[in-house]
């Protein structure tokens, strides 16, 4: 007995100390842990869901979702007008909405917000979703254009060549007015992405001001006084040779930020922890039940459940631990109530490199559609479920998740048939020939040792890439070397196509179809396998000008139909599960909707 409790008291102690001991605050209404870091608080630069997170407790958008079936509620904006040709949206902001220094939150914030957004300078990874905007892409064009001539133009030159040129209209400091080039009909869903929420100027661009200024600038709006000299913002600069807007991001930092959602950053400490408290300026206190809550950060996935069970956090966040499985065991068997388990609006694949030839010059045997289909025919999923995850996921043979999207449905796509594979796999030149159990060409050669690319981050794409590398062996006569590295090295050889088989995932970022295939369009940046269908870069255009709702589904599905049945650029394995870890009857507010996305100052404590 005292054997094994003294290394549990160990433990305990160490994950206090580790996250309790190192601070004098007392202890936050919710306290919540990530597995990773904040990477920004910069909204238009976000594309992780963690920062997302935050940005959601910090910022208020014109919109934002209802998380318990994400319908759109207004938010920042209190009413909303849209033309009759879908092509015209007018948001009027609240009167009493405002910014955590007490100035009103106005439409010259929210386009400042989105120049931003649609400017090259920034990076921002959701510049593309907003090309819909009448000018946006060719706002986007004319500003790359510049930067690659080096041309230097001061940051009013870029805001007025923004003002001119692109469909966003301020007509007066309550009133923005979206021109669109057609009608998109999930433009309001990704309003109410962060990337769209509203910054403000001057904390931004870190304005130095006196202290009479700063109080006039309060109270009669930024927009309103003439932007001090250069030399007096702190965070912004153009670059005298190439002329590109320099950002430095310490203003999304304690004491610098402001922001107008229901919580405001009191401190931030990287890699440790983050403390929200609330914004006393939020338009409606109600809406949230609590006054403070603190992030954490732990990386290790045992130490973060260890810190849950000892009662040092609220909620974690994903569950990574290599015993998920006989934890959710645990809770069919009624002895573990405070691990939940739901589908995410995300699939797990993994990629074949399309491309002709593979970055050594070898032929790519993938290039072909038929030795694509043959593996995917060839792998049986259901048995990677249960032996490789263990975690029973949804098998699924397409890519859209299966029925997460109302009026689309789900598509077949390919399963497990091994007659079929082999059959495809003699088409495509690939058989037995000689009888030692793997497949040759006509010329007696063998088909090329595959290499399978996979991150060591997590033993889930360790433990799949095994199982998949024993069924190809056995179901079709080929030889898998496997490639497991970090996810620096992952990244930099997916997007070179340096591999023929490479793991993958993908949550969608918005209610449509598209968000998720998109990603098969010849230039679209997140297209790692080097597919290109001039067919469905054209059925996907034709789909987007499509403007009967019914008939654009049906086409998106047609889409996704071929792309799975005939084309195969990835084998799909099934749909993500997301894991979290808290007391129902102590935490509630939480959403378990697919898409994933938590607005934690709807959270509510029962102690």
């Amino acid at each position: 007995m005292y054997r094994l409790f003294i290394p549990i008291a160990f433990v305990v102690v160490i994950v206090v100390c580790v996250i309790g001991l190192d601070t004098t605050k007392p202890r936050a209404d919710f306290v919540f842990a990530n597995r990773g870091d904040v990477f920004t608080l910069d909204p238009q630069r976000m594309s992780w869901l963690h920062d997302m997170q935050i940005a959601y407790c910090l910022y208020e958008g014109l919109v934002r979702w209802n998380t318990k079936d994400f319908s759109i509620e207004l938010a920042a904006a209190d009413s909303l007008e849209v033309s009759s040709d879908g092509l015209v949206y007018t948001f009027h902001i609240r009167d009493d909405a405002r910014w955590s220094n007490g100035a009103e939150v106005t439409a010259h914030d929210f386009r400042y917000a989105w120049m931003r957004l649609l400017t090259p300078d920034t990076a921002s990874d959701y510049s593309s979703f907003f090309y819909s905007i009448r000018g946006a892409k060719e706002f986007w064009d004319l500003r790359t254009e510049q930067l690659k001539n080096e041309t230097v133009l001061s940051l009013e030159d870029v805001s007025s060549m923004f003002n001119k040129r692109v469909g966003v209209s301020v007509f007066d400091d309550k009133t923005i007015r979206i021109e669109l080039v057609k009608p998109v009909p999930y433009f309001l869903d990704q309003l109410a992405l962060a990337v769209c929420s509203p910054v403000y100027k001057p904390a931004v661009e870190g304005w130095v001001l006196r202290e009479e200024e700063q109080l006039s600038l309060v109270d009669q709006g930024w927009f309103s006084v003439e932007p001090p000299a250069m030399s007096n913002r702190t965070w912004i600069s153009v670059d005298e040779n190439s002329g590109r807007i320099k950002q430095q991001y310490y203003w999304a930092r304690p004491d610098s930020l402001v922001s107008n959602g229901p919580f405001m950053l009191e401190d931030w400490r990287y890699k440790r922890d983050m403390w929200l408290v609330r914004n006393p300026f939020y338009h409606s206190p109600e809406i949230t039940s609590i006054d403070s809550m603190q992030g954490f950060t732990i990386s290790d996935a045992n130490t973060a459940v260890l810190a849950f069970e000892v009662g040092q956090i609220d909620w974690l966040n994903g569950v990574n631990v290599e015993y998920q499985s006989d934890m959710l065991k645990q809770k069919t068997e009624g002895t573990r109530t405070n691990i939940h388990s739901f589908p995410a609006f995300g699939t797990d694949f993994f990629s074949f490199n399309c491309r002709p030839t593979l970055s050594n010059g070898d032929r790519n045997p993938f290039s072909n559609s038929q030795v694509r289909r043959a593996f995917v025919l060839g792998t049986n999923r259901k048995t990677i479920v249960e032996h490789a995850t263990r975690l029973h996921e949804p098998t699924v043979n397409s890519f859209v998740p299966p029925h997460s999207i109302v009026g689309y449905g789900s598509v077949g796509g390919l399963g497990f048939d091994l007659e079929k594979a082999r059959v495809e796999l003699t088409l495509a030149g690939w058989e037995d020939r000689d009888g030692d159990g793997q497949v040759e060409d006509i010329d007696g050669n063998p088909f090329p040792a595959i290499d399978l690319l996979y991150t060591t981050n997590t033993p889930r794409y360790k433990w799949i890439s095994l199982e998949l590398r024993d069924q190809w062996k056995k179901h079709l006569g080929v030889t898998v070397q496997l490639r497991g590295t970090d996810n620096k090295f992952f990244s930099a050889d997916l997007h070179s196509g340096n591999f023929m088989v490479a793991r993958g995932r993908w949550y969608g970022d918005y209610g449509d179809p598209t968000t998720f295939l998109d990603v098969f369009r010849s230039n679209n940046g997140n297209n790692d396998r080097g597919y290109v269908n001039l067919e469905i870069d054209a059925a996907l255009d034709a789909a987007k000008s499509e403007l009967n709702p019914e008939k654009r589904m049906a086409m998106l599905r047609d889409i996704e139909e071929k792309l799975f049945t005939e084309e195969v650029p990835m084998l799909v394995i099934c749909q993500l599960l997301q894991l979290y870890m808290y007391d129902p009857d102590r935490v509630s507010g939480l959403t378990s909707h697919p898409r994933l996305v938590q607005h934690l100052w709807r959270v509510s404590i029962t102690e």
